[in-house]
């Protein structure tokens, strides 16, 4: 069993219950959350928004899955995030599982 977490702007919500979706991922939870980047590293013309400190709309997305279907689901989001044009992509983590009931 493993835990997944993905995480994304909130714009790509309906882009990621698809994915979950063609990868039979058929239970999960997910939630709003606010997107945090700290950009004092940046230089000021390649920051998108101006300023150090940006928040951005975003969603948690958390399930618990059989190894196939998180492979499944990995590969749906890499291919999601090489076809995007924007800066913005897909994010996911898988944990291992060592026991659950």
């Amino acid at each position: 069993m493993k835990l997944l977490l993905i995480t994304a702007v909130k714009e790509f919500e309906k882009e990621i219950k698809q994915l979950l979706k063609k990868a039979a991922v058929h239970s999960f939870s997910y939630q709003e959350v606010k997107g945090y980047k700290n950009s004092a590293g940046e230089a000021v013309e390649s920051n998108w928004f101006g300023s150090e400190m940006n928040e951005t709309e975003s969603i948690l997305f958390y399930a618990f899955a059989a190894k196939e279907k998180v492979d499944t689901l990995y590969e749906l989001v890499e291919y999601f995030n090489r076809e995007q044009e924007s800066l913005s992509h897909i994010h996911i983590a898988v944990l291992n599982i060592e026991k659950s009931n």
